[in-house]
Protein backbone atom coordinates (compact mmCIF):
# COMPACT_ATOMS: atom_id res chain seq x y z
CA UNK A 1 0.00 0.00 0.00
CA UNK A 2 1.17 3.21 -1.00
CA UNK A 3 1.80 6.01 1.47
CA UNK A 4 2.21 9.43 0.24
CA UNK A 5 3.72 12.29 2.06
CA UNK A 6 1.23 13.92 4.60
CA UNK A 7 1.32 16.45 7.67
CA UNK A 8 0.24 14.85 11.20
CA UNK A 9 -0.55 16.35 14.32
CA UNK A 10 -1.40 15.35 17.77
CA UNK A 11 -1.71 17.20 21.24
CA UNK A 12 -1.59 16.03 24.90
CA UNK A 13 -2.48 18.25 27.89
CA UNK A 14 -0.71 18.75 31.21
CA UNK A 15 -2.05 16.79 34.68
CA UNK A 16 -3.26 20.37 35.59
CA UNK A 17 -5.61 20.87 32.43
CA UNK A 18 -9.28 20.71 33.85
CA UNK A 19 -9.97 17.57 31.89
CA UNK A 20 -7.12 16.26 33.08
CA UNK A 21 -7.52 17.03 36.63
CA UNK A 22 -11.33 15.36 36.41
CA UNK A 23 -9.64 11.82 34.99
CA UNK A 24 -7.16 12.04 37.73
CA UNK A 25 -9.80 12.36 40.37
CA UNK A 26 -11.80 9.22 39.10
CA UNK A 27 -9.28 6.85 39.15
CA UNK A 28 -8.01 7.83 42.56
CA UNK A 29 -11.67 6.87 43.49
CA UNK A 30 -11.31 3.97 41.67
CA UNK A 31 -8.21 3.23 43.58
CA UNK A 32 -8.84 4.38 47.00
CA UNK A 33 -11.76 1.08 46.42
CA UNK A 34 -9.71 -1.22 44.74
CA UNK A 35 -6.92 -0.99 47.15
CA UNK A 36 -9.66 -2.05 49.69
CA UNK A 37 -12.11 -4.02 47.80
CA UNK A 38 -10.31 -5.15 44.10
CA UNK A 39 -13.89 -6.72 43.24
CA UNK A 40 -15.75 -3.08 43.63
CA UNK A 41 -17.60 -1.55 40.78
CA UNK A 42 -16.93 1.78 40.22
CA UNK A 43 -18.16 4.30 37.42
CA UNK A 44 -16.95 7.73 38.52
CA UNK A 45 -17.36 10.75 36.66
CA UNK A 46 -16.00 14.03 37.68
CA UNK A 47 -16.85 17.82 37.15
CA UNK A 48 -14.54 21.10 37.72
CA UNK A 49 -15.52 24.73 37.72
CA UNK A 50 -14.57 27.51 39.32
CA UNK A 51 -14.16 26.60 43.09
CA UNK A 52 -15.94 23.46 43.07
CA UNK A 53 -16.01 19.69 42.32
CA UNK A 54 -18.45 17.34 41.78
CA UNK A 55 -18.12 13.52 41.49
CA UNK A 56 -21.41 11.70 40.73
CA UNK A 57 -21.83 7.50 39.54
CA UNK A 58 -22.25 4.02 40.32
CA UNK A 59 -20.76 2.51 43.14
CA UNK A 60 -20.89 -0.79 44.54
CA UNK A 61 -17.86 -2.29 47.11
CA UNK A 62 -17.82 -2.97 50.64
CA UNK A 63 -15.40 -0.38 51.56
CA UNK A 64 -15.89 3.10 53.01
CA UNK A 65 -13.85 6.03 50.60
CA UNK A 66 -14.16 9.62 52.03
CA UNK A 67 -14.11 10.84 48.60
CA UNK A 68 -13.88 14.96 49.57
CA UNK A 69 -10.40 13.71 50.77
CA UNK A 70 -9.30 11.98 47.96
CA UNK A 71 -10.65 15.00 45.68
CA UNK A 72 -8.35 16.89 47.72
CA UNK A 73 -5.47 15.13 47.97
CA UNK A 74 -5.56 14.98 44.03
CA UNK A 75 -5.97 18.49 43.71
CA UNK A 76 -2.96 19.28 46.08
CA UNK A 77 -0.49 16.63 44.04
CA UNK A 78 -1.44 18.33 41.12
CA UNK A 79 -0.25 21.73 42.09
CA UNK A 80 -3.54 23.60 42.89
CA UNK A 81 -2.19 24.75 46.20
CA UNK A 82 -2.81 28.63 46.08
CA UNK A 83 -6.18 30.02 45.92
CA UNK A 84 -4.01 32.68 43.69
CA UNK A 85 -4.47 30.53 41.32
CA UNK A 86 -8.06 30.74 40.75
CA UNK A 87 -8.84 27.48 42.32
CA UNK A 88 -7.05 25.13 45.67
CA UNK A 89 -7.57 22.23 47.43
CA UNK A 90 -8.08 23.69 50.64
CA UNK A 91 -11.06 25.95 49.41
CA UNK A 92 -13.08 24.19 46.55
CA UNK A 93 -15.69 22.78 47.42
CA UNK A 94 -16.89 19.66 46.96
CA UNK A 95 -19.92 17.59 45.95
CA UNK A 96 -20.57 13.78 45.78
CA UNK A 97 -23.59 12.26 44.46
CA UNK A 98 -22.93 8.27 44.46
CA UNK A 99 -25.50 5.76 43.79
CA UNK A 100 -24.85 1.55 43.20
CA UNK A 101 -24.31 0.44 40.45
CA UNK A 102 -27.83 -0.98 38.37
CA UNK A 103 -28.51 -5.02 39.47
CA UNK A 104 -29.42 -5.39 35.48
CA UNK A 105 -25.62 -4.52 34.57
CA UNK A 106 -24.42 -6.86 37.44
CA UNK A 107 -26.25 -9.43 36.23
CA UNK A 108 -24.21 -10.16 33.12
CA UNK A 109 -21.10 -8.70 34.59
CA UNK A 110 -21.48 -11.27 37.92
CA UNK A 111 -20.84 -14.47 35.48
CA UNK A 112 -17.98 -13.13 33.84
CA UNK A 113 -19.46 -10.99 30.56
CA UNK A 114 -18.69 -7.94 29.48
CA UNK A 115 -19.54 -4.69 31.30
CA UNK A 116 -21.21 -2.83 28.66
CA UNK A 117 -21.48 -3.52 24.86
CA UNK A 118 -19.26 -1.61 22.23
CA UNK A 119 -16.10 -2.03 20.23
CA UNK A 120 -12.28 -1.05 21.21
CA UNK A 121 -9.18 -0.04 19.22
CA UNK A 122 -5.48 -1.11 19.75
CA UNK A 123 -2.56 0.27 17.89
CA UNK A 124 1.05 0.03 17.67
CA UNK A 125 3.62 1.14 15.05
CA UNK A 126 6.93 0.46 14.65
CA UNK A 127 8.51 4.50 14.36
CA UNK A 128 9.28 4.84 17.93
CA UNK A 129 11.12 2.39 20.85
CA UNK A 130 7.53 2.52 22.72
CA UNK A 131 5.60 1.39 19.78
CA UNK A 132 3.54 4.59 19.74
CA UNK A 133 2.93 7.35 17.12
CA UNK A 134 5.89 10.02 17.09
CA UNK A 135 2.98 12.88 17.58
CA UNK A 136 1.46 12.10 20.34
CA UNK A 137 4.80 10.35 22.06
CA UNK A 138 6.79 13.86 21.70
CA UNK A 139 3.00 15.84 22.89
CA UNK A 140 3.40 14.33 25.63
CA UNK A 141 6.62 14.09 26.37
CA UNK A 142 6.62 18.24 26.04
CA UNK A 143 3.71 18.47 28.82
CA UNK A 144 5.43 16.01 31.05
CA UNK A 145 8.63 18.06 30.37
CA UNK A 146 6.16 21.41 31.19
CA UNK A 147 4.94 19.90 34.83
CA UNK A 148 8.64 18.66 35.63
CA UNK A 149 10.28 22.76 34.98
CA UNK A 150 7.04 23.54 37.28
CA UNK A 151 7.67 21.21 40.30
CA UNK A 152 11.31 21.16 39.87
CA UNK A 153 11.05 24.80 40.61
CA UNK A 154 13.50 25.38 37.10
CA UNK A 155 10.49 27.60 36.26
CA UNK A 156 8.82 28.86 39.46
CA UNK A 157 6.50 31.01 37.70
CA UNK A 158 4.71 28.31 35.38
CA UNK A 159 1.23 27.41 36.69
CA UNK A 160 -0.47 23.61 36.27
CA UNK A 161 -2.40 23.86 33.34
CA UNK A 162 -1.02 23.32 29.87
CA UNK A 163 -1.18 22.09 26.75
CA UNK A 164 1.58 20.94 23.47
CA UNK A 165 0.90 20.06 19.93
CA UNK A 166 3.56 18.17 17.63
CA UNK A 167 2.91 18.52 13.94
CA UNK A 168 5.41 15.35 12.16
CA UNK A 169 5.81 15.31 8.15
CA UNK A 170 6.24 12.06 7.01
CA UNK A 171 6.67 10.14 3.47
CA UNK A 172 5.96 6.75 2.60
CA UNK A 173 5.14 6.44 6.42
CA UNK A 174 8.43 7.14 7.88
CA UNK A 175 8.29 10.38 10.13
CA UNK A 176 11.31 12.80 8.41
CA UNK A 177 10.54 16.40 10.40
CA UNK A 178 8.88 18.26 13.15
CA UNK A 179 7.52 21.49 10.99
CA UNK A 180 5.11 22.76 14.20
CA UNK A 181 5.52 23.08 17.90
CA UNK A 182 2.47 24.37 20.15
CA UNK A 183 3.42 24.82 23.62
CA UNK A 184 0.98 26.63 25.64
CA UNK A 185 0.92 26.97 29.63
CA UNK A 186 -0.83 28.97 32.16
CA UNK A 187 1.93 31.17 33.96
CA UNK A 188 2.17 33.65 36.87
CA UNK A 189 1.12 37.69 35.44
CA UNK A 190 4.50 38.97 36.39
CA UNK A 191 6.73 37.14 33.99
CA UNK A 192 7.29 38.63 30.21
CA UNK A 193 6.21 36.31 27.29
CA UNK A 194 9.79 37.54 26.21
CA UNK A 195 10.90 35.12 29.13
CA UNK A 196 8.62 32.41 28.80
CA UNK A 197 9.17 31.93 25.07
CA UNK A 198 13.08 31.87 25.31
CA UNK A 199 12.61 29.30 28.54
CA UNK A 200 10.41 27.12 26.79
CA UNK A 201 12.57 26.68 23.85
CA UNK A 202 16.12 26.06 25.46
CA UNK A 203 14.63 24.49 28.14
CA UNK A 204 11.66 22.09 27.13
CA UNK A 205 11.45 22.28 23.24
CA UNK A 206 15.13 21.89 22.17
CA UNK A 207 15.65 19.55 24.85
CA UNK A 208 12.84 17.24 24.29
CA UNK A 209 12.34 16.88 20.64
CA UNK A 210 15.27 15.55 19.02
CA UNK A 211 17.27 17.51 16.58
CA UNK A 212 17.18 15.32 13.75
CA UNK A 213 13.80 16.44 13.63
CA UNK A 214 13.81 20.27 14.58
CA UNK A 215 15.18 22.33 11.78
CA UNK A 216 15.07 26.75 10.99
CA UNK A 217 11.99 26.03 9.13
CA UNK A 218 9.75 24.37 11.96
CA UNK A 219 7.35 26.30 13.61
CA UNK A 220 7.47 27.02 17.19
CA UNK A 221 3.85 28.64 19.02
CA UNK A 222 4.81 29.19 22.88
CA UNK A 223 1.34 31.12 23.84
CA UNK A 224 0.05 32.25 21.16
CA UNK A 225 -2.73 34.21 21.93
CA UNK A 226 -0.13 36.50 24.20
CA UNK A 227 -1.03 35.63 27.37
CA UNK A 228 -2.31 32.64 29.45
CA UNK A 229 -2.88 33.31 33.29
CA UNK A 230 -6.21 32.57 33.84
CA UNK A 231 -6.19 28.35 33.54
CA UNK A 232 -7.80 25.66 35.58
CA UNK A 233 -10.75 25.01 36.46
CA UNK A 234 -11.48 28.92 37.21
CA UNK A 235 -10.77 29.01 32.91
CA UNK A 236 -12.38 26.33 31.73
CA UNK A 237 -14.98 23.79 33.30
CA UNK A 238 -13.38 19.97 33.33
CA UNK A 239 -14.87 16.72 32.95
CA UNK A 240 -14.21 13.42 33.31
CA UNK A 241 -13.46 11.12 29.82
CA UNK A 242 -13.18 14.41 27.26
CA UNK A 243 -9.71 13.74 26.02
CA UNK A 244 -9.99 10.16 25.04
CA UNK A 245 -7.70 10.65 21.72
CA UNK A 246 -5.04 12.43 23.85
CA UNK A 247 -5.65 9.28 26.19
CA UNK A 248 -4.89 6.77 23.06
CA UNK A 249 -3.15 7.50 19.86
CA UNK A 250 -3.23 11.05 19.49
CA UNK A 251 -5.72 10.84 16.54
CA UNK A 252 -3.82 7.98 14.61
CA UNK A 253 -5.91 4.68 14.03
CA UNK A 254 -10.03 4.30 15.02
CA UNK A 255 -11.28 4.88 18.22
CA UNK A 256 -14.72 3.16 19.52
CA UNK A 257 -15.77 6.46 21.82
CA UNK A 258 -15.70 4.79 25.44
CA UNK A 259 -13.44 6.87 28.04
CA UNK A 260 -10.75 4.81 30.21
CA UNK A 261 -10.95 6.91 33.47
CA UNK A 262 -13.24 5.81 36.74
CA UNK A 263 -14.18 3.01 35.09
CA UNK A 264 -13.33 -0.46 36.76
CA UNK A 265 -11.55 -3.04 34.69
CA UNK A 266 -15.11 -5.24 34.31
CA UNK A 267 -15.78 -2.24 31.96
CA UNK A 268 -13.96 -2.97 28.67
CA UNK A 269 -13.95 -0.06 27.51
CA UNK A 270 -11.24 0.66 29.66
CA UNK A 271 -9.64 -3.03 29.68
CA UNK A 272 -10.33 -4.09 26.45
CA UNK A 273 -8.61 -1.21 24.60
CA UNK A 274 -5.81 -2.20 27.54
CA UNK A 275 -5.89 -5.69 25.93
CA UNK A 276 -5.66 -4.27 22.14
CA UNK A 277 -2.70 -2.72 22.66
CA UNK A 278 -0.93 -5.51 24.18
CA UNK A 279 -1.75 -7.46 21.40
CA UNK A 280 -0.91 -5.17 18.72
CA UNK A 281 2.31 -4.33 20.40
CA UNK A 282 3.42 -7.61 20.48
CA UNK A 283 2.24 -8.52 16.99
CA UNK A 284 4.55 -5.56 15.79
CA UNK A 285 7.84 -6.45 17.93
CA UNK A 286 7.29 -10.03 16.63
CA UNK A 287 7.82 -8.71 12.84
CA UNK A 288 4.13 -9.30 12.11
CA UNK A 289 3.63 -5.79 10.67
CA UNK A 290 5.20 -2.17 10.68
CA UNK A 291 1.66 -1.10 11.78
CA UNK A 292 -1.14 -2.53 13.48
CA UNK A 293 -4.76 -2.07 14.56
CA UNK A 294 -6.54 -4.04 15.98
CA UNK A 295 -11.09 -4.04 16.40
CA UNK A 296 -12.74 -5.73 19.05
CA UNK A 297 -16.19 -5.95 20.24
CA UNK A 298 -18.67 -6.99 22.99
CA UNK A 299 -22.11 -7.35 24.14
CA UNK A 300 -22.95 -6.77 27.49
CA UNK A 301 -22.87 -9.48 29.52
CA UNK A 302 -21.30 -12.05 26.85
CA UNK A 303 -17.97 -13.29 27.72
CA UNK A 304 -16.26 -13.68 24.05
CA UNK A 305 -16.09 -11.09 21.75
CA UNK A 306 -18.52 -10.75 19.10
CA UNK A 307 -15.63 -9.63 16.75
CA UNK A 308 -12.04 -9.57 16.21
CA UNK A 309 -10.58 -7.42 13.57
CA UNK A 310 -7.10 -7.25 12.38
CA UNK A 311 -5.96 -4.23 10.21
CA UNK A 312 -1.97 -4.22 9.37
CA UNK A 313 -2.53 -1.53 6.49
CA UNK A 314 -0.34 -3.09 4.10
CA UNK A 315 2.51 -3.78 6.56
CA UNK A 316 1.71 -7.58 7.51
CA UNK A 317 4.26 -10.07 6.45
CA UNK A 318 0.92 -12.56 6.36
CA UNK A 319 -2.46 -11.69 5.35
CA UNK A 320 -4.28 -10.10 8.35
CA UNK A 321 -6.64 -12.91 8.81
CA UNK A 322 -4.54 -15.47 9.38
CA UNK A 323 -2.74 -13.18 11.95
CA UNK A 324 -6.57 -13.08 13.53
CA UNK A 325 -6.51 -16.53 13.82
CA UNK A 326 -3.05 -16.65 15.61
CA UNK A 327 -3.84 -13.90 17.80
CA UNK A 328 -7.29 -15.84 18.56
CA UNK A 329 -5.30 -18.76 19.87
CA UNK A 330 -2.87 -17.40 21.80
CA UNK A 331 -5.16 -14.41 23.04
CA UNK A 332 -7.55 -14.61 25.77
CA UNK A 333 -10.19 -12.06 25.16
CA UNK A 334 -12.69 -12.67 27.83
CA UNK A 335 -13.44 -10.17 30.20
CA UNK A 336 -12.17 -12.81 32.82
CA UNK A 337 -9.22 -13.54 31.02
CA UNK A 338 -8.26 -9.72 30.47
CA UNK A 339 -8.27 -8.54 34.04
CA UNK A 340 -6.11 -11.84 34.97
CA UNK A 341 -3.62 -11.65 32.05
CA UNK A 342 -3.03 -8.09 32.72
CA UNK A 343 -3.61 -8.14 36.48
CA UNK A 344 -6.39 -5.33 36.98
CA UNK A 345 -7.39 -5.63 39.94
CA UNK A 346 -5.09 -3.60 41.45
CA UNK A 347 -4.91 0.17 42.15
CA UNK A 348 -2.97 1.20 39.49
CA UNK A 349 -5.17 3.52 38.00
CA UNK A 350 -4.53 7.28 38.81
CA UNK A 351 -1.20 7.04 37.32
CA UNK A 352 -2.70 6.20 33.63
CA UNK A 353 -4.89 9.57 34.23
CA UNK A 354 -2.46 12.01 32.51
CA UNK A 355 0.14 11.93 29.97
CA UNK A 356 -1.10 8.79 28.12
CA UNK A 357 -2.50 5.12 28.86
CA UNK A 358 0.03 3.79 26.34
CA UNK A 359 3.28 3.27 25.75
CA UNK A 360 5.38 3.78 29.06
CA UNK A 361 7.12 1.76 30.78
CA UNK A 362 6.01 1.95 34.09
CA UNK A 363 5.04 -0.82 35.95
CA UNK A 364 2.01 -0.18 36.52
CA UNK A 365 1.16 -0.40 32.58
CA UNK A 366 1.00 -4.13 32.00
CA UNK A 367 -0.79 -4.17 28.56
CA UNK A 368 3.19 -2.58 27.62
CA UNK A 369 4.89 -6.07 28.17
CA UNK A 370 6.38 -8.13 25.29
CA UNK A 371 5.93 -11.63 26.37
CA UNK A 372 4.26 -12.89 23.26
CA UNK A 373 6.56 -12.19 20.65
CA UNK A 374 8.28 -15.51 20.33
CA UNK A 375 4.55 -17.16 20.11
CA UNK A 376 3.39 -15.17 17.79
CA UNK A 377 6.61 -15.54 15.65
CA UNK A 378 6.41 -19.70 16.19
CA UNK A 379 2.44 -19.44 14.90
CA UNK A 380 3.19 -17.35 11.70
CA UNK A 381 6.66 -19.10 10.60
CA UNK A 382 8.86 -15.79 11.41
CA UNK A 383 11.06 -17.54 14.40
CA UNK A 384 14.20 -15.43 13.80
CA UNK A 385 12.56 -12.33 11.67
CA UNK A 386 10.80 -10.69 14.52
CA UNK A 387 13.70 -7.58 14.35
CA UNK A 388 13.02 -7.21 10.95
CA UNK A 389 9.70 -5.05 11.09
CA UNK A 390 12.20 -2.05 11.38
CA UNK A 391 14.94 -0.35 12.80
CA UNK A 392 13.10 1.82 15.21
CA UNK A 393 11.68 -1.28 16.83
CA UNK A 394 15.29 -3.18 17.20
CA UNK A 395 16.48 -2.29 20.50
CA UNK A 396 12.68 -3.19 22.64
CA UNK A 397 12.38 -6.50 20.52
CA UNK A 398 15.93 -7.59 20.40
CA UNK A 399 15.52 -7.24 24.75
CA UNK A 400 12.81 -9.73 24.39
CA UNK A 401 14.12 -12.79 22.22
CA UNK A 402 17.58 -12.32 24.08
Amino acid sequence: MKIDKHLFTSESVTEGHPDKLCDQISDAVLDSILAQDPYGRVACEALVTTGTVMVAGEITTKCYVDIPAVVRQVVKEVGYTDATFGFDYKTCGVLTQIQKQSPDIAMGVDKGGAGDQGMMFGYATDETPEFMPLPISLAHKLTRGLARLRKTGALPYLRPDGKSQVTVAYDGGIPQEVTAVVVSSQHDGKVKMSTIEKDLTRQLIQKIVPAKYLSSKTKIYINPTGRFEVGGPQGDTGLTGRKIIVDTYGGVGAHGGGAFSGKDPTKVDRSASYFARYVTKNLVAAGAAKRCEIQVAYAIGVREPVSIMVNTFGTGTVADETLEKVIRKIFDFTPYGIIEILNLRRPIYRNTAAYGHFGREEKEFTWEKLDKVKQIQKEIGASGKGCSAGKRAFSACHAVLV
